[in-house]
């Protein structure tokens, strides 16, 4: 997500992180590369060059030349200009209405669908609303088909009429059925088409005048850059829509349209989304990502994704576990499932500030959990519960059922018990230990 960018703007600021004197010129060529990177990344060369001239006029005024660190200092102003850009402050979707309406505009093949379901189970199991999908697609092969799918994948009813081609009766009977039937959020599939034109984007406004909705929703495919912010002011012009949803923002983007998307159209994005799975659907937080953008990480979202598995409970009962030595393969595993849970491994290591650069070329599947889960469900229970009793003959017999080699499991063993043990140093509040520990493994890196 954004690598370009990041690496170029990281660039631009070494120029202000040398021995050398820091002048006037070299905060004139830094805002320079400033703008090359955000035009590489698809950012009109207007909005890149106000971005840019704001960015050197605050950097003067904050007096940059004296910083003691002129590098940090423009890396803060950067941040906080980019995250102006971007809107500032996370805005909220508005489900008030009995039901609440929301209609879901965009073009074919910018994720309208997929993220038609994703709201609505994100809807459902964060906010607990009994959400409606309306299959409101008439036009496309298997869009009727595929939103059921997708409803049936996450739980929730889908409305449709077989054999209706008219969207506007589908959309208000929808609402009626809605209505009679307990549903307090109505999501509205539309028909998109490869390119803006007049039959389109009058039945689209036809839909929203019979249903009236309290959010109307822009769906835009990230990886199609400025084309992307273009076709957003022309739906914008006609539907005057409450937000944007980037989808595909974990693919191949150069950014252009999650950073300009909002000066143009003056309309907030209100989710990303971040992957193929249902849950893979995430608020967007502007200053959020410029962290991310600046290679800082995102340790918010991280603590949030994992406090959605967080079971206090569960927790405590493995804290005991962990303080009487008990923490075993059983429990290992409980918490591989609950790392599962929270999204794409990749994206998530991205989250922790310096990953996302070491990460960068690093292919890291989703996958990745499969040969350990292998591994330990190839043990027996006694075993799980007890790995003391691993021995040789036992770790060949795994490796054969696991389709693992010897070294894996025994690796996967060590890695076990070293675990074990840092986590009792955690859990006994043992500060001094866990600091030796630390210590050490200082010295052993060196």
């Amino acid at each position: 997500m954004f690598e370009g960018l990041s690496d170029r703007l990281e660039r631009s600021f070494k120029m202000l992180k040398g021995q050398g004197r820091i002048s006037e010129i070299n905060v004139a060529e830094s805002v320079k590369e400033i703008r090359k990177a955000l035009i590489e990344a698809d950012v009109s060369y207007k909005i890149a060059r106000q971005f840019t001239g704001s960015v050197k006029e605050k950097a003067l005024g904050e007096n940059v030349l004296n910083a003691v660190k002129p590098g940090e200092l423009m890396v803060k102003i950067v941040h906080d200009e980019l995250a102006d850009l971007m809107g500032g402050e996370q805005v909220d979707i508005n489900i008030k209405g009995s039901p609440a309406v929301i209609l879901i505009a965009g073009l074919q093949g910018s994720g309208k669908t997929t993220f038609a379901a994703k709201l609505a189970n994100y809807l459902k199991s964060k906010q607990g609303k009994q959400p409606l999908l309306v299959a409101g697609d008439v036009y496309r092969p298997a869009a009727i088909e595929q939103l059921k799918v997708l409803g049936e994948q996450v739980n929730v009813d889908v409305y449709s009429e077989e054999g209706n081609q008219k969207p506007v009766e589908i959309a208000r009977n929808a609402v009626k059925y809605a209505r009679d039937n307990s549903k307090n959020v109505v999501i509205v599939d539309t028909a998109g088409r490869l390119a803006i034109d007049e039959e389109m984007m009058k039945e689209i406004s036809s839909v929203k005048s019979a249903v009236n909705p309290q959010e109307t929703l822009f769906v835009v495919d990230a990886m199609t850059g400025q084309d992307a912010v273009n076709t957003a002011k022309a739906f914008n012009d006609l539907l005057d829509f409450d937000g944007v949803v980037l989808t595909k923002l974990d693919g191949d983007t150069r950014g252009g349209a999650a950073l300009t998307i909002k000066s143009v159209v003056n309309k907030p994005i209100k989710f990303v989304g971040i992957g193929e799975k249902m849950d893979a659907l995430d608020l967007f937080h502007p200053s959020r990502m410029a962290d991310r953008i600046l290679g800082m990480g995102d340790i918010v979202t991280l603590v949030e994704k994992a406090q959605e598995q967080f079971d206090e409970e569960e927790a405590r009962k493995l804290q005991k576990k962990i303080a009487r030595n008990q923490f075993n393969f059983d429990d290992f595993l409980k918490q591989i499932q609950q790392i599962k849970k929270m999204g794409n491994v990749k994206d998530l290591m991205g989250m922790i500030p310096g990953m996302g650069k070491a990460l960068k070329d690093t292919d890291i599947d989703d996958d990745a959990f499969k040969g350990i889960e292998a591994i330990i469900r190839s043990m027996t229970p006694e075993e799980r519960q007890n790995p003391k009793v691993l021995n040789g003959s036992r770790r060949r017999r795994i490796a054969y059922g696991s389709g693992s080699e010897i070294q894996e499991v025994n690796r996967l063993i060590k890695q076990f018990a070293e675990t074990s043990k840092m986590m009792k140093v955690m859990t006994s509040g043992g500060g001094k230990n866990m600091m030796r520990m630390m210590q050490g493994a200082r010295r052993g890196v060196r």
